[in-house]
């Protein structure tokens, strides 16, 4: 069957379209995303901004003409955290809902977490043993634990390299260098807001596999030299502390602008790879280990197999 995935995150709107049947490797069809950047159209009040509202309209709109094009037998839709925090985030969903007909629904960073561990959890399949996953997103950072499909531990903690971006290094968001006393500042309140949530992972259990996915964590590793996107999705990529040291040390001495000419580096967000790379730096610290490998799957591909698992079922 084929099925439609619109993902609206706090940086982009993104439709996946795959065919896909149970047992089988979901095989793409379709890939088109927009940049709305809707974490930084929350005003002070908490709210999405009008402009924000109608961005994501338009946005829908469009991925859902796109997938009754490619003839979608289904298409699921879902937010994360910048339209689950805004304080009127239900009314523009029901405005979305009204007026596109698509339906969005919304994940909880829990959810978050559980459907990326299931994905990276049949990328690597059963021999990873107790599998640890990091994903960090705009605006959340997901961490979860477990031997099964489904995980034993999953946390979400406001720890989004967008999300900390606008908090410590507005410079960076207006092509400037990084202040290097706010990414001290931003290390030391990573590591204390990670610091239970560390205790709690590891309590869990030491894992055998350390996987991280996102674009953040993808964007550093190539930086720190792991192979280029066309080398293809089933090239081992890793992600080593002492190499994430080094390009935090590289990144937080360049103008994000200059930043996003290299390689690997998405245009629209370099000016959050500063900040990704201290998150992303603090969490392999909180949990203990020196290295995590890159799965190249993650909530997207974990929303598709759940579903096509419920459809098994039924």
């Amino acid at each position: 069957m084929r099925l439609g995935v619109l993902d609206v995150g706090s940086n982009t709107v993104h439709l996946v379209v795959v065919d896909a049947h149970r047992g089988a490797h979901p095989t793409p069809m379709h890939d088109d995303r927009s940049v709305l950047r809707l974490a930084e159209q929350i005003g002070p009040d908490g709210k999405l901004s009008k402009a924000g509202e109608k961005s994501l309209l338009n946005a829908v709109n469009r991925a859902r003409q796109q997938a009754a094009e490619r003839r979608c037998d289904e298409l699921m839709a879902f937010v994360t955290s910048a339209i689950r925090e805004a304080e009127n985030g239900a009314a523009v969903l029901r405005r979305v809902r009204e007026q596109t007909g698509v339906d969005l629904q919304v994940l909880s960073g829990e959810d978050e977490a559980r459907l990326t561990f299931l994905a990276v959890r049949r990328w690597f399949g059963w021999s990873a043993g107790r599998l640890l996953v990091l994903d960090i997103g705009g605006g959340s950072l997901e961490l979860a634990t477990g031997v099964d499909e489904d995980p034993d531990v999953a946390l979400s903690v406001p720890l989004g390299a967008g999300r900390m971006t606008r908090r410590f290094l507005p410079r960076a968001e207006v092509g400037g260098r990084p202040d290097l006393a706010a990414l001290a500042d931003l290390d030391r309140y990573a590591a204390e807001l990670l610091a239970p949530v560390g205790k709690e992972l590891r309590g869990a259990g030491d894992p055998d596999l350390v996987a991280a996915t996102s674009k953040t964590f993808r964007t550093l590793a190539r930086l720190a030299g792991a192979a280029p996107s066309g080398a293809g999705l089933r090239t081992p990529r890793e992600l080593t502390d002492t190499g994430l040291s080094q390009v935090r040390g590289f990144v937080s001495r360049i103008e994000s602008a200059a930043l996003a000419e290299l390689q690997g580096v998405s245009a629209q967000r370099a000016h959050q790879v500063p900040a990704g790379a201290v998150v992303a730096q603090a969490a392999m610290r909180a949990v203990d280990v020196p290295c995590v490998r890159i799965c190249p799957w993650a909530l997207r591909e974990g929303v598709i197999l759940r579903r096509l698992d419920q459809l098994e079922g039924a």
